[in-house]
């Protein structure tokens, strides 16, 4: 299947493309895929309303009554009860609540609103669904690895199917940042440190919330976060400043956005960071200028959970009046959390601080998008308490879960091709914090899903195998504690074993928001157990826990086999297992680069050659531009994962030179010369030798997933034009120069493959 199941508008927006929408044809479509029905009923409405109860609808609020992980992230203390709450939606001060507590709790709110409220405008139910509702998938970046957006497009309308059956009409996703510093803990979140793949899962994760209508009893309606360029913070620490330029905007971390609202994502949230010097929430050329006017956005901008009062602690508004006023003229629709809209945009509209005609515009967005989910025809459509159970956790779901679970495992290593591994006639020691229990499996970011229903691993590998008694199960260290005795019962359970699979990493609570972590190394007391069982000199095989790329070092790194699992949700232990059996192939690739050392962040493959490359991987040469003793490359690559077949890359075919109008077909033929079947992922990557702006060593442009029965081989063709040679020139405008450029098609963003150069002809 080729990368492109994406609709042609989405397409139009990718690649070069994205950077030249505003001159070309791109931008009509773009524009009908944004556009906002605003039903004639809402001008009258408005009419009616208060000023306090206009700001009433720009304001979101956790809601009071939550439940499980909810109340973790807004703690009851922090607001009202749920009988004060019912009195804010009677008195129309909300425009609705986020990450409540299931259909019955939305039934009530929503009779408070449309029978005892004034005007008897229905509520919107908004809810964090990242990556599923009750059926838990693997977090974002681990499905990214399946370089499959049809994948992601259907579990993200499944996590819809069962959010939208308890009520929930808003989901605050796809996120969408570019992350490109591995430090980042919500690198879990996105698609990680490539544009191309970001533009396509972004705009699948969109089709899959909205499907094709809003007012379907199973679609929700996507947010696209955060803009903008949250995934650029220094050191990859969270909320951190971030100091681009723009033309680093328009050709990184915008062009996502653009994929998102070419699918018809008609909400968007603004980042927490500041944007060279202005907060985000703040930042009217954002906000106005960039997404209003440039790309002709019509929905509204929510801010992040109490984005708006930040801007107080970033020293950029004076107290919570000036902060409401700096956030809702910059273009910020929807204060969430901190109550100032609804506090303070009254007496700023009295005061002839804040126009009338803007309250009435972003009011307008608000209930048009209410209306576009149907909820002025019917506001209980997707309130059902009976629906709300028939739907949760059903068979096709998780049958889901266990495919979308296998197909983003990456087989990082596989010396003497020890996996895949039988199941009968070895004794196997599950040895590690993550080999067993009910902790650890969905991964961060889950608010309504529940690791008691999840698969582990040893239930996994016990599904598996002839003889459940031929696997043992041994802690050895806790994630970051040593345990008593443990490393002696690891050793002893190894050296009793034929082969260990160690299942180490990071647990749940190391990934996510505010998780930025200084080492991205498996933590101490699992690096030492990791030597401890290496020592005994059983064949190991290493499983990963992770959120984001590690910098593997010692043992772990020199395990024969490495998988890479991620947290792959409900069926995490029964994919792994399919995997490990050899019952699936491992698909999987990389969409962050892994790199070899902490130290090296941010790392990421597209990087500049600098004017002083090293210009050989085999030998270092003083005074180049690398770190010391260490190559400016990977320990595995962006896109880098093996299969079970042995792939072969050859006869590359490419046209000498492209006409400037014209297109040019670059061809190769990929083999199996194992004796099992594969699926390949093969990568078709640029780059532009000289050019007014210094261009990266490598682009990936287009990827084609290829399954090869044992000894059989495919020709893959991939077609290159002029527009997906663009970049962003001098002048902040898509440009693109003749010359020369390299095609590489690939296994990986610093793989050889197959290679050749060709000449932009000049028109």
């Amino acid at each position: 299947m080729l990368d492109t199941r994406i609709s042609r508008r989405a397409a139009l927006m990718g690649a070069g493309a994205v950077a030249a929408w505003v001159s070309s044809p791109a931008r009509a479509l773009f524009q009908a895929a944004a556009r906002l029905p605003v039903p004639a009923f809402i001008d009258g409405l408005v009419a009616q309303m208060t000023i306090a109860e206009k700001a009433g609808q720009l304001t979101i609020m956790p809601a009071a009554w939550a439940g499980g992980v909810a109340v973790a992230l807004n703690p009851a203390g922090n607001g009202p009860g749920f009988d004060q709450q019912l009195e804010e939606v009677r008195t129309m001060q909300i425009a609705g609540v986020f990450n409540g507590n299931g259909a019955e709790m939305a039934r009530r709110m929503q009779s408070a609103a449309v029978k005892e409220s004034r005007l008897k405008i229905p509520l919107i139910f908004a809810a964090d669904i990242i990556h599923g509702h009750r059926t838990i998938f693997p977090v974002p970046v681990g499905e990214a690895a399946s370089f499959d957006p049809d994948l992601a497009e259907r579990t993200a309308r499944m996590a819809s199917y069962e959010g939208a059956a308890s009520g929930i009409d808003w989901t605050f996703a796809p996120m969408v940042d570019i992350a490109r510093d591995q430090r980042w803990g919500r690198t879990m979140e996105g698609a990680g440190e490539d544009v191309h793949l970001g533009n396509l899962m972004a705009a699948a994760r969109v089709r899959g919330f909205q499907r094709k209508d809003l007012k379907a009893l199973d679609s929700m309606m996507a947010c696209a976060k955060h803009f903008a360029a949250y995934g650029a913070a220094e050191a990859g620490l969270d909320y951190n400043t971030v100091d681009v330029s723009e033309r680093t905007l328009r050709e990184i971390y915008f062009p996502p956005f653009q994929a998102a609202l070419g699918e018809g994502a008609m909400t968007f949230m603004a980042s927490f960071n500041e944007l060279s010097g202005i907060p985000a929430t703040g930042n009217e050329w954002l906000m106005r200028g960039i997404l209003r006017q440039e790309w002709g956005f019509e929905g509204f901008v929510v801010s992040d959970y109490t984005g708006d009062m930040e801007m107080i602690d970033h020293g950029f508004a004076k107290d919570s009046r000036e902060a409401a006023k700096l956030a809702f003229l910059a273009g910020v629709d929807m204060s969430m959390t901190s109550g100032f809209y609804r506090k303070h945009l009254p007496e700023l509209v009295e005061a002839g601080e804040v126009p009338m005609a803007r309250v009435d515009d972003s009011v307008r967005k608000v209930l048009a998008i209410k209306a576009a989910l149907g909820l002025f025809d019917d506001p209980f459509r997707r309130i059902d308490a009976k629906r709300e159970k028939a739907r949760s956790r059903t068979k096709p779901a998780q049958a889901l879960a266990r495919e979308a679970g296998r197909k983003s495992i990456v087989l990082l290593k596989n010396d003497g091709d020890l996996l895949p591994l039988p199941k009968a006639g070895r004794k196997i020691a599950i040895i590690g914090p993550f080999a067993s229990g009910k902790h650890d499996l969905n991964g961060p970011w889950v608010v309504y899903g529940s690791n008691d229903y999840a698969i582990d691993l040893a239930e996994g590998v016990r599904n598996a195998v002839t003889d459940k008694n031929s696997v043992t199960v041994t802690a050895g260290s806790g994630v970051d504690e040593v345990l008593p005795g443990g490393i002696d019962a690891a050793v002893a359970a190894a050296q009793a074993a034929d082969v260990v699979l160690l299942a180490i990493g990071e647990s749940e609570n190391m990934s996510g928001e505010a998780q930025s972590r200084a080492e991205i190394v498996v933590p101490p007391a699992q690096q030492a157990l990791a030597e401890a069982v290496a020592a005994t000199g059983k064949p190991v095989v290493v499983v990963l826990k992770n959120g984001r790329s590690l910098a593997l070092q010692g043992a772990v790194a020199n395990a024969p086999a490495i998988l890479v699992t991620w947290f792959l949700g409900t069926e995490s232990g029964n994919a792994t297992a399919d995997v490990l059996f050899g019952d699936y192939s491992p698909s999987g690739r990389l969409p962050c680069s892994f790199p070899r050392s902490p130290g090296q962040q941010p790392y990421y493959y597209a990087h500049k050659p600098t004017g002083r490359p090293n210009p050989s991987d085999d030998k270092l040469e003083p005074y180049k531009a690398h770190y010391r003793g260490m190559p400016n490359k990977a320990l595995y690559p962006f896109g880098h994962g093996l299969t079970y077949g042995k792939i072969d890359y050859a006869d590359l075919k490419a046209a000498p030179s492209l006409a400037w109008d014209g297109e040019l077909s670059v061809s190769a033929t990929i083999t199996n010369r194992g004796t099992r079947a594969a699926e390949e992922v093969v990568q078709l990557y640029i780059r532009d030798r000289t050019a007014s702006i210094t261009r990266p060593v490598r682009e990936l442009k287009a990827f084609r997933k290829l399954r090869l029965a044992p000894g059989a081989s495919e020709t893959v063709t991939f077609k290159l034009n002029r527009a997906l040679l663009l970049f962003i020139g001098r002048d902040n405008k898509p440009t693109v120069e003749p010359g020369t450029f390299d095609v590489w098609v690939a296994p990986s963003a610093e793989a050889e493959g197959v290679h050749a150069q060709f000449e932009l002809v000049a028109g």
